[in-house]
């Protein structure tokens, strides 16, 4: 009689947990994400609205450089001419992402289909419009941080692209990321735009933009660690070298020695049409900064993020920058 009982309890036990586990499983699979309601609106495709929405696709959000298919044996891997927001570049497990992450084809033939409220709301919170989430290779969470006006007008300039056809395939996630994901969708926090004039919150507005922290704060096991902006996270290639990101803190292992025109040079070396990009092989240094992109950046723009980097609190981080494949 008291063997029966040890041997009910633990499978009593266990039935509750199996029940819990399944509640929970379901609630992940049917009630999330859950992140607001998609807006209903019409952006305007005024000149104005269209010009800024080319340059921040182009050059600070970055949306031609990942929805493009990038040429790494070229340093930085430029977008292959023609490419460009037509989609198709590949992130997965042998550049250690959970799953295999497609980017999507942006032009009206990817997205003729959707309304400019289902863009708006993909793009701050990374839920599409069937309800489900995309992982977070792009940086959703940055992008439901900026002014709302300059998220229609790269909505705006992409209705206006040439269409372009193309069958990627779908994006998966590798179990349970696939369940996770669903988690990771909030509503957006979003703010104005400041003034040119006022450095500092205008810096930290372009940073934001152009989502410089993703990159250029260390990353492990799912969670960032460390500083925004401390640098340290680690990209693997295909071929299995590493690059990690720098160290954007004013600290001596950071910034601290780098003046402002020197930090604005450095983009801006890659606008010049007689810099040739050079040819990189395997297991040579290389680089996911997307150069050529942001050197379109303008001065104004590229100075005001080096002033707020300087704002930030001093983080002792010194980076090796690559370890080539031949070396692991």
């Amino acid at each position: 009689m008291r063997l029966n009982k040890f041997i009910k309890y633990p499978i009593y036990v266990l039935g509750v947990l199996f029940l819990v586990l399944m509640s929970v499983l379901t609630y992940v699979s049917i009630a999330l994400p859950n992140a607001g309601e998609v807006p209903e609106l019409e952006v305007s495709l005024t000149k104005e609205n269209i010009d800024r929405g080319r340059y921040l696709s182009y050059h600070v959000m970055m949306c031609a450089d990942c929805h493009s298919q990038r040429d790494f044996s070229l340093f930085s891997g430029p977008p292959t001419p023609g490419t460009e927001f037509v989609g198709g570049d590949v992130f997965d497990q042998s550049m250690e992402f959970p799953g295999t992450f497609i980017s999507a084809n942006i032009t009206p033939y990817g997205v003729e289909d959707w309304t400019d409220g289902e863009l708006f709301h993909l793009i701050t919170t990374g839920i599409k419009k069937d309800g489900d989430p995309i992982f977070p290779v792009m940086p959703y969470h940055s992008f439901g941080k900026i002014d709302p006006r300059d998220v229609e007008a790269v909505i705006a300039y992409l209705r206006t692209l040439e269409p372009v056809k193309t069958d990627h395939p779908k994006s998966k996630a590798d179990f349970p990321v696939n369940l996770i994901i669903r988690t990771m969708p909030t509503e957006p926090q979003f703010t104005e735009r400041p003034p040119v004039t006022d450095r500092i919150a205008y810096g930290k507005y372009m940073t934001t933009a152009a989502a410089c922290f993703d990159c250029h704060t260390r990353f492990e096991k799912g969670n960032y660690v460390g500083p925004q902006g401390g640098g340290g996270r680690a990209f693997k290639f295909p071929d299995g070298s590493v690059v990690r990101t720098p160290n954007l803190t004013p600290h001596e292992t950071g910034l601290k020695n780098m003046t402002r025109e020197t930090f604005i040079g450095r983009f801006k070396q890659y606008a010049d049409s007689s810099h040739s990009l050079a040819q990189v092989k395997p297991g040579e240094f290389q680089t996911l900064m997307p150069w050529v992109m942001y050197s379109g950046m303008t001065e104004e723009d590229l100075g005001s993020i080096y002033d707020y980097l300087r704002t930030l609190e001093p983080y002792e981080n010194s980076v090796e920058r690559f370890t080539s494949a031949s070396a692991n």
